[in-house]
């Protein structure tokens, strides 16, 4: 068995108050055979006027929760690694006018085991 590891860019755009399911925009979850550790996790409020706020939960449990986006500015909401096992949800959940919207961006190392046969 093999192990790849690529550092890899994820960005999420968002204009509306809902949950949002990080690295599942294909509709693929990651596979049992990966996991994602995020190195940085980068959220801006592009609104001059509105403030929504953010929950962050890896696997249900929050890591973040309610913290309110402030006008025009970018935050990164890590302070340390976070580890993200294969097949396990990293969700995001904004709450309040997100209409100008607000972009998450995640770096990440992907390390994936091959399975040779």
């Amino acid at each position: 068995m093999a192990v790849v590891n690529q550092y890899k860019f994820y960005g999420k755009y968002i204009d509306t108050a809902a949950a949002f399911t990080m690295f599942d925009d294909a509709g693929t979850l990651p596979l049992i055979s990966e996991t994602y550790i995020i190195k940085s996790f980068r959220v801006t409020n592009k609104s001059a006027v509105n403030a929504p706020t953010i929950t962050i939960k890896n696997a249900g449990i929050s890591i973040l929760w309610a913290t309110a986006l402030s006008t025009g500015t970018s935050v990164e909401l890590l302070s340390l690694p976070l580890v993200v096992e294969g097949a396990t949800l990293l969700t995001a959940t904004t709450v309040g006018d997100c209409s100008d919207g607000v972009t998450i961006g995640i770096s990440y190392l992907n390390i994936k085991k091959e399975v040779t046969v």
